[in-house]
């Protein structure tokens, strides 16, 4: 793909192995820790993510005429729809009762991580744009080639998603529930910024899991140790048979986890009697925490509120973080001070008569998400407003 005396040339990459760790973080950026080299190799090198888990790596690579790495995509071939939380199940039993195969499709995400970022990786410098252009062609040519039904960009940050558009994909709406530092020194500082009856039920969430007797420990770097991630592989895969049936992620997942990225986790694991018996995943990006995974041996009343909230905005608080991302799901979640916020998503769909009916179904929904954001800030915000 050239561009004036260079040209951009654009690889499959089948396993993040294969690409340069160095170049790779210089495209993603320090800023996510879900789109580094260290996060995407865990979960190749556990198994979690893998052709025989459904998730079949086919990163894009691109070079510039130096040989240097500029841009980037994770990618993958997918033979489900599980663990991406943009749900198309929909879409998929439609285009298969119609005689077409929907499966395998081409997935632009982080697996098994609802977490917005960049999807398309770029080196900063005057020809960011072209790289980013030449990835958007190259994932179509691809897609293409492999002749798959259809590519997905999950999670994309609205830079991405406007030149996805642009370019002619589909594009959607969704909603994540987020938390704002307006810069508190303090939580009780960020209880005042509540309304009254809010700002009490916190209050009493709090105090009831103080005497409860559970204590909490915020982990970090060294202090994380194997019989921590013994104990919160446990409360995940419970938690995980409960919900779906079956974790995606594996015991050796959470060791390369804490093995090479234990500076970004933070892991709030509650103790009783001398015991774990709940725990929460975090990862630390530059300016902001993301809430992760969560599980328990048994019923703790408000401890899951106190362990995936509370002790997350304490932890906000006191590293200045702008945010707290707490991922998908659960309007439970807006009363505790985290607002919703909209997600998007973009969709290559290859058949031009399914792609119409996609098109349709979309321009309905995105007003209609548009105004659910609208309505649940405006009735279900815990905030103080002025009048």
């Amino acid at each position: 793909m050239p561009d004036g005396n260079d040209a951009i040339t654009v690889k499959v990459l089948t396993g993040i192995g294969e690409a340069d760790q160095q170049g790779w973080d210089a495209c993603a950026g320090a800023g996510n820790p879900f789109l580094s080299h260290a996060f995407l190799l865990a979960l190749e090198e556990s198994g979690s993510a893998t052709g025989k888990s459904g998730w079949q790596p086919s990163h894009l690579a691109a070079y510039d005429g130096s040989g240097r790495l500029v841009g980037a995509v994770p990618a993958y071939l997918k033979s489900h729809s599980y663990g991406e939380y943009v749900f198309d199940h929909a879409w998929a039993n439609a285009y298969e009762r119609a005689g077409g195969s929907y499966y395998p499709k081409l997935q632009v995400a982080v697996p098994f991580t609802p977490v917005p970022g960049p999807r398309l990786l770029v080196a900063p410098g005057p020809r960011a744009d072209a790289v980013a252009d030449a990835l958007v062609g190259a994932l179509e040519q691809v897609a293409e080639r492999y002749g798959v039904s259809s590519a997905h960009v999950t999670f994309p940050e609205r830079g991405d998603w406007d030149r996805l558009g642009q370019a002619g994909w589909l594009r959607r709406l969704g909603v994540q529930y987020h938390w704002h530092n307006h810069g508190y020194d303090s939580f009780d500082a960020f209880l005042e910024a509540l309304n009254s009856r809010k700002r009490k039920a916190i209050r009493k969430e709090r105090r009831q899991v103080a005497e409860s007797g559970v204590r909490l420990h915020t982990l970090t770097g060294d202090d994380l140790k194997p019989e921590h991630w013994d104990a919160f592989h446990r409360f995940y895969l419970d938690t995980a048979d409960r919900k779906w049936g079956g974790g995606y992620l594996n015991r050796r997942f959470f060791d390369l986890l804490g093995r090479t990225m234990a500076d970004r986790v933070v892991l709030v694991m509650c103790e009783d009697g001398g015991e774990w018996v709940a725990g929460a995943l975090n990862l630390l990006g530059d300016d902001a925490l993301y809430g992760r995974n969560w599980g328990s041996d048994g019923s703790y009343r408000f401890l899951h509120f106190e362990a995936c909230y509370y002790r997350a905005l304490d932890f906000a608080i006191e590293r200045g973080l702008a945010r707290v991302e707490a991922g998908a799901q659960g309007e439970h979640k807006i009363q505790r001070g985290y607002l919703p916020v909209p997600t998007y998503s973009a969709h290559w769909i290859a058949d031009p008569g399914f792609r119409r009916a996609v098109e349709r179904y979309l321009e309905q929904e995105r007003p209609a998400v548009e105004a659910e954001i609208e309505a649940l800030d405006e009735e279900l915000s815990p905030y103080r407003r002025e009048g």
